[in-house]
């Protein structure tokens, strides 16, 4: 017999900036217990730089939009999803020293084995990222 494959676990969070708290809780108390402390700091680190950016570039708070969450095991890694409803492509950015954000995107890159942009199949854009279950620290 096959084995099962975990169910993601979704949320749904208005594109408001009170969110990202939201989102950072939502997540690290839906990782399994004893799942590595270090790990759980870069999935909340993770959330909270992709929340943002979803919140800031993808969504206009005066429409009510959400910015959705995806979270699953799958591959030696957890990934996580992050949806919002614009059509913009977030790109690395080379950011001033004396520039206050712009940085969002590095730490993903710097934080996640892999991620990627994708189109969603009827309006927006999804920004995943993947963190091995083992790393060391």
């Amino acid at each position: 017999m096959s084995e099962i494959p975990h169910v993601p676990v979704h949320w749904r969070f208005p594109a408001l900036p009170t969110s990202v708290r939201r989102a950072r809780h939502a997540v690290v108390e839906s990782l399994p217990y004893g799942f590595p402390p270090h790990l759980g700091e870069d999935l909340e680190l993770l959330t909270s730089e992709l929340v943002t950016n979803a919140i800031r570039h993808g969504a206009c708070r005066e429409d009510e939009e959400f910015v959705e969450l995806v979270l699953w095991p799958a591959d030696g890694h957890y990934w996580l999803a992050v949806s919002d409803p614009g059509t913009g492509k977030p790109v690395l950015a080379d950011p001033a020293a004396e520039a206050e954000n712009g940085r969002g995107l590095l730490l993903v890159d710097c934080l996640a084995t892999a991620w990627t942009v994708r189109p969603r199949p009827i309006r927006g854009t999804s920004v995943i990222a993947g963190l091995p279950f083992r790393q060391d620290g």
